[in-house]
């Protein structure tokens, strides 16, 4: 696997990248030889959060994959750049992934300027006006945030828990809205304290936001965010709270964790690739989540589950399943 330096690939593909914009140039015939992969990772791939997840997949796919496949990522892109960064992915490259729903607007952009290139957004929403050669996966984040809400509930010793997301945009503000729902499926009179910092990566306000929970009572907090989520480990740390953990099981890495939802950011990552490596990939919109299996969608409470706990997650996974509880579309 290969890391592009995001600021030196942007100065490097300026001009590349513009003619490829005038001139429509297709991405290279598939050749003998291992699947050419691009992916573009909108923030950092050590967030602890999704990107981290999403980067996760990429070194999965390599180690299931080995010689047939060559990645290629560039981190921290920044919205303004996915075009250009994108268009210079897909002339190299015979698939090109974009890690988040944020590139989403972009990918729909330069997709038809490459129809030989297979596109994959981890996080896309269904859209009519989706490319014929894009896929879009949609994690479910709102579903599981339903069971990591009720887990919540069954772990705070304060009756009160709290949601601090980044973007207020629907999958986000569904993932919250569910939380709350899961919570309060255990315990209606639960205290449910719901934030948006307006940045996926702000310290500082998501610490903020954190704070004003715990002063209000929340101990347990859940989140939808990138690099922010250092501001409210740093919350929970200070005021001895725990956080319930987004995308990855990653249990006894850190007594501030208490759970983790996982939400298959990397699991979809690797399935492209392989779906394409196969020759078995098709363009569509695919939802995840619990029916795809554990690896996509899961809650693991990392300590203090009793059987009565692990009992009634389990009940509720399978109540969503059967469409017996409804939630929030992401």
């Amino acid at each position: 696997m290969m890391q592009i330096d995001r600021r030196g690939f942007l100065m490097g593909t300026a001009g590349a990248a513009g003619l490829v914009m005038l001139g429509g140039q297709a991405a290279p015939a598939r050749a003998a030889g291992p699947l050419t992969v691009g992916v573009l990772i909108p923030g950092s791939k050590s967030d602890k959060g999704w990107m981290e997840s999403g980067y996760d997949g990429l070194k999965a796919a390599e180690k299931k994959l080995g010689s047939k496949i060559a990645v290629k990522y560039i981190e921290n892109v920044k919205f303004g750049d996915m075009e250009q960064v994108l268009v210079a992915l897909a002339g190299k490259h015979e698939l090109v992934i974009g890690v988040g729903g944020q590139t989403q607007a972009s990918v729909f952009k330069v997709a038809p300027r490459f129809p030989k290139v297979k596109f994959a957004i981890v996080g896309g929403n269904a859209d009519a006006a989706k490319p014929a050669n894009v896929s879009g996966y949609d994690v479910r984040q709102a579903e599981i945030g339903f069971v990591a809400g009720a887990a919540a509930a069954m772990l705070s010793k304060t009756g009160a828990v709290s949601y601090v997301g980044g973007l207020e945009i629907p999958a986000i503000v569904n993932t919250g809205k569910e939380f709350g729902n899961g919570a309060r499926y255990i315990n209606p009179g639960i205290k449910y304290f719901e934030n948006y910092t307006g940045d996926f990566d702000d310290v500082a306000k998501s610490k903020e936001a954190t704070l004003a929970a715990i002063a209000q009572g929340a101990d347990i907090h859940y989140h939808i965010l990138n690099l922010g989520l250092r501001g409210m480990e740093q919350a929970a740390r200070e005021k001895g709270t725990h956080i319930i953990g987004s995308y990855t099981d990653r249990c006894g890495t850190d007594p501030l964790y208490i759970a983790y939802s996982i939400t298959g950011v990397g699991f979809q990552v690797e399935y492209a690739i392989e779906q394409a490596a196969a020759g078995s990939w098709k363009p569509e919109f695919k939802p995840f989540g619990l029916a795809m299996g554990p690896k996509s969608s899961d809650m693991v409470i990392c300590t203090g589950a009793t059987p009565a706990m692990k009992a009634k997650l389990e009940e509720i996974k399978k109540d969503l399943l059967s469409g017996k509880i409804k939630v929030l579309d992401a």
